[in-house]
């Protein structure tokens, strides 16, 4: 009986991915490109579950430092034995293992409340503090670094203190590793997406533009940032003056495919659990993204549906991505759509296109300013795919349509839920006068495409 591996459902971080023995799909050469383009800081951004958090960890398990706690020094060249970038010469893998590295997530900053989501990011950057901890055993820092630096441990710094302290922690780090720091942010844009909707968005912002500024614009121990997140977020809101940013979104071929998988790569998947006569369903419902002209698939979505077909868990395709968020920026569109929104969506669910100029320097306060500015949200998250660039009157237009059957379900389902929301509402004795004269949200019924939705 031949060996298959694992199926890594829900694996984010590398070792574990490697280690474990998972099915792994290799985007190593992601290190080569990104040390031979020589960016000072690197943002990606690229729609949820598109492999962004395990991009990291390989990262940090690659060009990290780790220091063990007996003070001897992690090999993790044993993660990348067989691996693409073994090969790709001496003057790439010279980096392993060489820098300190600083790794923060800030999706756990997801919380109701500036307060909580605030004390949630204190202790995230506590436990960054703790896992360098071993530095204070050096007599290379300074009484007040030492000071300081319990205090982050501790999380009783000042807020002042706060906006700078990865900065700090990496002007700690260089100085007893006697080596720059590299510094990666996983999720940047979870807490103003999640302050937009629950109200507190320019608390946040003021906070991370703080945090973000002394870590990656005036920070001399820096080496090299890599950000990673959904949306690119306007360089006046967060990346003030950082004139050292590549910002690399789903209209850029550069590493397009380094997150997401290729046609050859699904291939290979589905052939080494000896599922290819499910190749037509999988490419209708997951693939057709499009990252600069590389079309790839919904990794998240493929992973799971190869697990389910293999585990005779069912036999047919689900909407895994509709169950990993709460889809909030498809249901903004459709409680606000306005006539013509309305008739966009129609042809777009009966299979058809929109074109609409390109606003990449947008903020989460900026998606009422006009029903374009949403959008341009939708198609930078995944809604939308990009079949045609036009530049016209010095603007970028994309002609976008929906790009597979999963999240064509995402639109209809959240169109058939709003709808019988509004339905309910409203008492049957004048439900019919108001369908007829068109004066309340039932409106919309009379639409053929709202109604191919199921209702």
């Amino acid at each position: 009986m031949n060996y298959k591996p694992s199926i890594p459902t829900g694996i984010e971080f590398y070792k574990e991915m490697i280690s474990e023995k998972y099915y792994y799909i290799d985007k190593t050469l992601l290190i080569r490109d990104l040390l031979a383009n020589k960016n000072k800081v690197t943002l990606f951004t690229r729609p949820r579950r598109f492999g962004k958090t395990l991009a990291q960890s390989m990262l940090k398990t690659f060009f990290e430092k780790e220091m063990l706690p007996d003070g001897t020094v992690s090999d993790n060249s044993v993660y990348f034995q067989g691996k693409k970038i073994m090969a790709a010469g001496e003057e790439y893998t010279k980096h392993m293992g060489q820098y300190p590295v600083i790794f923060l997530s800030l999706k756990s900053a997801k919380q109701p409340t500036y307060e909580m989501a605030y004390k949630i990011l204190k202790q995230s950057i506590a436990n960054e503090f703790i896992r360098h901890g071993y530095i204070l055993n050096s007599e290379t820092l300074l009484p007040v670094q030492k000071t300081l630096f319990n205090s982050f441990m501790e999380q009783k710094a000042e807020p002042s203190d706060y906006a700078t302290a990865l900065q700090t922690l990496s002007e700690c780090l260089e100085k007893y590793h006697n080596q720059k720091v590299i510094i990666l942010l996983d999720e940047y844009d979870v807490p103003l997406e999640n302050a937009y909707f629950n109200g507190f968005y320019d608390e946040m912002v003021s906070f991370i533009r703080s945090l973000f500024e002394s870590a990656l614009k005036t920070n001399e121990s820096l080496k090299m940032a890599v950000v990673t997140g959904c949306l690119r977020i306007s360089r006046e809101s967060i990346f003030t003056g950082l004139n050292n940013l590549k910002i690399i979104s789903v209209l850029d071929e550069s590493y397009a495919e380094y997150f997401g998988f290729t046609q050859n790569e699904v291939d290979a998947f589905l052939e080494s659990y000896g599922i290819t006569y499910k190749r037509n369903e999988v490419k209708s419902w997951y693939d057709g993204y499009l990252f600069g002209n590389t079309e790839v698939y919904n990794p998240w979505s493929v992973i799971n549906y190869v697990y389910d077909i293999t585990n005779k868990n069912t036999d047919f395709p689900k909407p895994y991505w509709s169950n990993t968020s709460s889809n909030s920026i498809v249901r903004e569109l459709i409680e606000n759509a306005d006539d013509n929104t309305r008739q966009e969506l129609e042809e777009l669910i009966a299979g058809g296109t929109i074109e609409k100029p390109v606003h990449e320097d947008i903020t989460y306060e900026d998606i009422h300013k006009s029903q374009d500015n949403l959008w341009n949200f939708l198609f930078f998250t995944g809604y939308l795919k990009v079949i045609e660039k036009k530049f016209m009157e010095r603007q970028i237009y994309l002609s976008m349509t929906i790009p597979n059957e999963e999240i064509l379900y995402i639109y209809e389902n959240n169109i058939r839920e709003w709808s019988l929301q509004c339905i309910e509402k409203q008492d049957l004795s004048g439900l019919v006068t108001a369908f007829e004269n068109g004066d309340c949200e039932t409106e919309h019924l009379k639409h053929k495409g709202y109604a191919k939705a199921g209702l």
